[in-house]
C-alpha cells in the first residue's frame, strides 16, 4: 500500500536526494523521486535495535561483516531507506550508501508497519547480497522472518526460540533480543 503522507519534497534522482539529505537535520527516505520524513521511534523501539545490533556486533567482529543501526543508508531498487539494524559483509564503493547488505531487520511501529510489510518488503527482495529480512514487534516477543531459499522466500513467525542469521552465523534467543528494554 503506498505511503499515507505527502512527500516533503519531489526530487528527481539519487544524487538530489543524498545531497538534501546530508544537509537536513531530520532523517528521510526516498521513494521514486520523493523524499518522505522518517518517523520518530521509541524508546522501546531504539532498545530492541541496538540490543540486536550489539548481540549482532559482539559476533561479527570475528567477521568482516559490519553493523549498522539506523543512521546508514541502504539502496533497494530507486528506493533508500534507513533499516532500524543491517548486516553488509561486502565492502561498499560508496560510503555514503550500502549496496549489498546480507541482512536487514526493522522495529515495528502502528506508524511504519504497514510500509515494512509492504513497500520496504518489496523493495528489499530486489537486493541480491540479502539473505534475511527480520521484522521485530515492539509490544509483544515476536519475530517475523522472511528468509532467502532457492526459488523465493521462506516465512517464519517466532514468538520464542532462536533467530539464526546466517551471515554472522549467529543464533539469538529471542528472550535476549527483548532483555534489558528499560
Amino acid at each position: 500500500m503506498p505511503r499515507q503522507e505527502p512527500p516533503v519534497k519531489i526530487v528527481h534522482s539519487l544524487e538530489e536526494f543524498l545531497h538534501f539529505e546530508a544537509g537536513s537535520n531530520a532523517k528521510h527516505e526516498y521513494v521514486q523521486g520523493q523524499i518522505f520524513l522518517m518517523a520518530g521511534g521509541t524508546r522501546r523501539h531504539n532498545r530492541i535495535a541496538v540490543r540486536l545490533g550489539s548481540l549482532i556486533e559482539n559476533k561479527a567482529q570475528q567477521t568482516s561483516c559490519l553493523v549498522a543501526i539506523a543512521d546508514t543508508i541502504v539502496q533497494a531498487g530507486d528506493a533508500l531507506y534507513y533499516p532500524d539494524v543491517m548486516v553488509y559483509c561486502q565492502p561498499e564503493e560508496d560510503l555514503r550508501v550500502v549496496k549489498k547488505p546480507c541482512l536487514i531487520v526493522e522495529v515495528l511501529s502502528d506508524r511504519t508497519a504497514e510500509i515494512d510489510r509492504g513497500e520496504k518488503w518489496l523493495n528489499y527482495q530486489t537486493i541480491p547480497s540479502l539473505q534475511m529480512y527480520v521484522l521485530l514487534e515492539q509490544d509483544t516477543i515476536r519475530a517475523e522472518v522472511f528468509r532467502r531459499v532457492e526459488g523465493g522466500w521462506f516465512y517464519e513467525r517466532f514468538e520464542s526460540g532462536t533467530l539464526k542469521l546466517p551471515c554472522v552465523d549467529l543464533e539469538i534467543a529471542l528472550e535476549d533480543i527483548y532483555s534489558r528494554l528499560g
